[in-house]
This record gives C-alpha cells, structure tokens and sequence, in this order.
C-alpha cells in the first residue's frame, strides 16, 4: 500500500505512527495507525520506529507498506534539553523562558545575571542539547552576556548556542566563539525594549536547530535519513497545532495531559482590559510544562497532592491496591476511575499555575488593580490531547470542569467557552505536517475534534 505521509513521533517510552491520506486533495483522510516501544535502551530508536510501522501494516491489513514522505516528532533521549541565561530574571531571562518552552524544550537550568561557579558545575552536568544566552534590551546592559558567553565558551561542551541578547552585543559574541566547536546561531532580541517580547525568531531557530542536531539519540541518525520533512520535539509540534487551530476558531488553550507531565498551551492576546492594567508582557502562545503531573511516573504526587482520604472517600475504591498495581493504560473499571480523578486533578492544577492573576494594591490614592501572568477570560475552546483526555470516557467532563469556575482573581475561561477533544489522538502529528501541508492539517484536526 502507497502512503502519502507517515509522521512519527519517537517519545521516550512509545514510537506512534500515523497515516495520511489524499494529502494533496481538499478532503485529505487519517487511515490508521501503529506504536511499538522506543528502544532507545536498545541504543537504535529505529527499531522502534520499525515496530510501529510493521504495527500500522498489520492494523491496516495490507502486505506491504511504502510512503511518499515521513515527517517525525521526537521527545525521545530526554526530550529538547536546554539551559537558558539571561540579565533580569522577570525580563529578558523570562523571555528567553518563554520562547524554549513554546519550542518544546525541557528546560534544565535557568540563570540571571553572571554565572557563578556553582552556575557552570550544574550546566556541565546537564549536558543540554542547546544553550541559550541572551541579556540586555538593545542597545542597553552588554557586560553579563557577554561575560556568560564567555564562561560558556571556556567549557569547550561542542552544544549548540543561541545568542537572543542585545543587538550590540552580536559581533563580539561571534569573536567569543570563533574559534570553537559550538555551532553559534544568532538570533533577533528576546527582549528589545522594555515590556516588549519577541520570542518568535528565537522559538523558530530551537526548532531549527533542534531538528539539526537530533543524533543525540541513539540511531536518530538513521531516522533522520528516512525523513523527507522536519524533526521537532513534540511540545513544540502540538504548539504549532494549537497556533494553526486558533487562526481558524479563535483564542484557546490545549492541555496534553501525559504519563509523565501536564503541558498547557494557550494562544490568546487576552483582552483589552486586562491588557490595559498588565504589569508585564505575556506572549500571544505560551506553554507551561508540569514535570510532577504525570498520571503515571508521577502518579504519587497527585496522589498526595489530592490526599489518600479524600480520594478513597471520592472514589470509594481500594486506593492502595490502586497505587500498587498502576499501570500505564488503566483498564477496570476501578482503573478507569482512579486514573480520571488524577487527570482531573492534573488538569486543574496546571491550569491554576498557568493561568495569570489580578492583584489589589493599597495606596494613598486608595486602591489600585494590577494583572499579572496569561490573561485567558477570551478563551473560546478547550482542545484536551494526550493519552488520558483522548482516550478516558470522563475526558469531555473533565474539561468542563475548569470551565467557569468561580474566582475573583484568577484570569480564567468563561462558562461559553467550548470543550474540543482530539479523538483520533494526532494532534502532535498534525503539527508537524502544518509546517509542509498547513491547508490538510487543518482539515485533518477538525475531522478529529468533529468540527463542522
């Protein structure tokens, strides 16, 4: 059987493939799809990748497999490991933040100002994928970037850099790293002016490098030389989704709830009110990753964090026996239950850290309102993906359940807003093929959140 396109996306523990049809057409089609296990422990994630091909094969029921063009995602090795080192925390350095985790990175080590000596210990030891230095509105602060640069240059790591700084500061960065192995990507500021963010050159170039230098997983080599298209990190490739879904629908947030964490994405400016009283500026797609809401490998810290009292009184079933036996893909219906109620709570956490605040201040003049953080009272839908909101027969409810809620200073989606789940589950593969076939990946995504 001849395929148009065949996206894989290599996580850390499953390699999914996804298949494509009549790509070129106006009524392009989801066929099927195969998962095998990531063998990067094998030391060659390619035999995963073939797993889940001979997987899409055999649930097609066709002899033979052949495509026109393989496109990929990748999480696997650790994901997009990075470090980030800017001036101010709450400014450039938070910019530079933002545009790592709209990426899709996993960010491992964040500094503002000099790096000390206990700074480049943890950064030898992370061994991140790319460094990303930046520092200084244009034409203002040059010292700190230009000191970190070269504290980083001295530890001879051969990692890909970004510079994202001050303007001025270009030519004399190039001259840093002139004569070392690090490949330097330069890049527009962050941070150009005081409450103005750039962070899109920047979130295009980590991509960009990221699927350059992807060998860091064992036999990535060789998928790269099967895939006719990009490499992004998965966060990143639902990003994407997310940014193509709110041009054609409106603003919306995306929260893929995983084994191993919840990540929320929203695309939204916000509203004009709540602009007009910000403290700082937010970017129009944020993503906020949660590393200990996994329903999974952090399925303890869920637990805790709702209280074994309360969820046996909730649930009314064996919690420890729960906990005992937890398993990635739940299937009793007590499973079912238990898995539900820490995605539930996944969800409303991540939305609680994500979402921005309003603040009383007291003064001489009386009282004052300030906003700070991602304003989402304009949000239109709630789009759930990721294993537990596309798969679990609660996932819809779930959803509904942040919708609304009561709180007088929080900046959350109103009742109207609207609950989308990506139910064939290719949310992260349409994002990739966006950046080839934007036209079909649209299609494709309101076919699978049943969008007239």
């Amino acid at each position: 059987m001849k395929i148009n396109v065949l996206v894989a996306e290599i996580g850390s523990t499953t390699t999914v493939v996804n298949a494509f049809q009549d790509i070129h057409t106006p009524c392009p089609k989801f066929i099927g799809q195969g998962q095998f296990p990531t063998t990067v422990f094998e030391g060659d994630v390619n035999i995963g990748l073939q797993g889940a091909i001979e997987s899409l094969r055999t649930n097609l029921g066709v002899d033979k497999i052949e495509y026109d063009e393989m496109l990929a995602t990748s999480s696997a090795a650790g994901g997009l490991k990075m470090t980030v080192h800017g001036l101010v925390y709450d400014m450039t350095v938070r910019a530079a933040k933002e545009a790592a985790l709209g990426a899709g990175a996993i960010i491992h080590k964040i500094t503002a100002g000099k790096l000390k000596r206990t700074d480049i210990k943890q950064l030898t030891e992370v061994k991140p994928n790319i460094i990303l230095i930046a520092g200084g509105v244009d034409y203002g602060e040059c010292d700190t970037a230009i000191y970190n640069a070269e504290r980083i240059a001295e530890l001879n790591l051969q990692t890909p850099i970004i510079y994202a700084g001050n303007i001025e500061n270009q030519e004399e960065i190039k001259e840093i790293f002139k004569d070392k192995e690090n490949k330097l990507y330069i890049v527009e500021n962050v941070y150009p002016k005081i409450d103005q963010l750039n962070i899109e050159p920047t979130r295009e170039v980590i991509q960009d490098v990221f699927e350059e230098h992807i060998i860091h997983a064992p036999g990535m080599q060789k998928v790269k030389e099967m895939v006719n298209g990009p490499i992004i990190p998965t966060p990143g490739a639902v990003m994407e989704a997310s940014k193509l879904l709110k041009e054609e629908l409106g603003d919306l947030i995306t929260f893929d709830v995983g084994g191993a964490t919840t990540d929320l994405h929203s695309v939204t400016e916000g509203s004009e009110e709540i602009n007009r009283i910000l403290i700082s500026p937010e970017p129009l797609a944020k993503r906020t990753v949660e590393g200990d809401l996994g329903v999974y490998v952090n399925m303890l810290n869920i637990v805790e964090k709702i209280g074994r009292d309360k969820l046996l009184q909730q649930l009314d079933i064996n919690i420890e026996e729960m906990i005992e036996t937890h398993k990635p893909i739940p299937e009793t219906k007590d499973e079912i239950k238990f898995v539900e109620r820490l995605t539930q709570e996944a969800v409303s956490v991540a939305l609680e850290r994500h979402v921005g605040k309003l603040r009383h201040l007291y003064g001489p003049g009386g009282k004052t309102t300030i906003a700070e953080g991602k304003d989402l009272s304009n949000i239109k839908y709630v789009v759930g993906t990721g294993g537990a909101l596309t798969r679990l027969p609660k996932r819809v409810e779930i959803l509904k359940s942040v919708v609304g809620k009561n709180s007088d200073n929080m900046l959350l989606p109103t009742e109207g807003a609207k609950v989308l789940i990506d139910n064939d589950y290719i949310m992260a593969s349409l994002g990739v093929l966006s950046k080839r076939y934007p036209e079909a990946a649209l299609s494709l995504m309101k076919q699978s959140m049943e969008i007239d």
